[in-house]
């Protein structure tokens, strides 16, 4: 199975990180909370959940992940502000795994540079940024570009966490699920 990083910060939205971490380790992948310091205590924007960070990026190779996950909410805000993280998602995009970013998830990708001629979605406040760094913006609930997998909000969760888990099946040799808008790279 796939092992997974998850990119949190403080206030990252609940629900954005509690739903794919649940469809991935129900799917048998293993997850691992990356962040700015090891061990560190962090509460979601709606105080519904608590987690701790198993490892910060400094400690940890992008080659050694099969696909990265960045939730919203305030998270993506916090991180892309650390030169570390903003470094481990552009080598990230530059091993061409699979990455999947939810609402204001995109900003760390917008920070690395990676969405430039991309194919996206984000939360409409995020939008305007995405456009600006070059990337064509679409408002649908779940969106596939080469290895980016893009969603809105967390309405869009069940088919932000298909995407993800249809292109690991795919990427581990296995008949894809339910096809999802794509586009090649």
């Amino acid at each position: 199975m796939a092992r997974i990083a998850v990119l949190v910060g403080p206030e990252f939205e609940d629900s954005e990180l509690t739903v794919p971490v649940a469809r991935l380790t129900d799917a048998g992948h293993e997850v691992e909370l990356l962040g700015v310091e090891a061990g560190r205590e962090l509460i979601g924007k709606q105080r519904k959940t608590k987690v701790q960070v198993n490892a910060a990026v400094s400690d940890r190779r992008p080659e050694d992940y099969d696909a990265l996950v960045i939730p919203g909410g305030n998270s993506p805000e916090h991180l892309r502000t650390d030169e570390g993280v903003v470094d481990f998602v552009r080598a990230f995009g530059s091993i061409g795994r699979p990455i999947a970013a939810i609402c204001h998830g995109p900003q760390l990708l917008i920070e690395a540079d990676l969405v430039r001629g991309r194919r996206m979605t984000s939360w409409p406040s995020v939008r305007t940024e995405l456009r600006n760094a070059g990337a064509e913006v679409v408002d649908e609930e779940v969106v596939q570009d080469g290895a980016f997998i893009t969603s809105r909000m967390p309405a869009d969760l069940e088919a932000f966490s298909r995407g993800l888990l249809d292109r690991l099946e795919h990427r581990e040799g296995r008949s894809i699920g339910q096809a999802v808008q794509s586009r090649p790279s």
